[in-house]
């Protein structure tokens, strides 16, 4: 499991823009986003590259914390 936070998102559109685009990169199998907090976790049957989460963040509209 791969834990990470995301700024900006504010209601459960926001989530559901980040689950798509994360739910595309080959090899993940789930996403668990917790809005109050922010955190997303993704479960993924491969390493996932943390370049590719960056960008399916990025491309919903959204950017990862530090």
């Amino acid at each position: 499991m791969t834990t990470f936070r995301v700024l900006g998102m504010t209601c459960g559109h926001c989530v559901g823009f980040v689950t798509e685009e994360l739910g595309t990169i080959p090899g993940v199998e789930s996403v668990t986003v917790d809005l109050p907090t922010g955190t997303v976790s993704l479960v993924s049957d491969r390493p996932v590259d943390a370049a590719a989460i960056r960008t399916a963040v990025e491309t919903a509209g959204y950017e990862m914390a530090e």
